[in-house]
């Protein structure tokens, strides 16, 4: 993972991951570009932090969007429910993940 930065993490995305960058980009310019304080950066941050973290990793990116596709079609509740924990929990984790990881 690149430093916590919001440079950082696009100059990564835009290496690695390239098809994310004009959602990154298109997402920046309408939440932060007028920000006047910190929030909408943190909370920027914090979501395409969990994007990116996915994104590099083609094999867990693709077994969570399954798990939230199986979720959605899913007609048991229950089933549904234990898919949807699954994929929160990766999500939540890759979160954590810290620079150099």
């Amino acid at each position: 993972m690149p430093e916590r930065t919001p440079l950082a993490l696009r100059e990564a995305i835009a290496a690695d991951t390239p098809l994310l960058l004009p959602d990154f980009d298109k997402h920046w310019k309408w939440a932060i570009a007028d920000a006047y304080n910190l929030s909408p950066v943190l909370a920027f941050m914090a979501r395409w932090w969990g994007e990116y973290a996915l994104a590099r990793d083609p094999e867990l990116d693709e077994h969570v969007h399954d798990l939230e596709l199986r979720a959605s079609e899913s007609t048991d509740l229950a089933e549904a429910k234990a898919l949807l924990e699954e994929a929160s929990k990766i999500r939540h984790r890759v979160q954590k993940l810290e620079p150099g990881e």
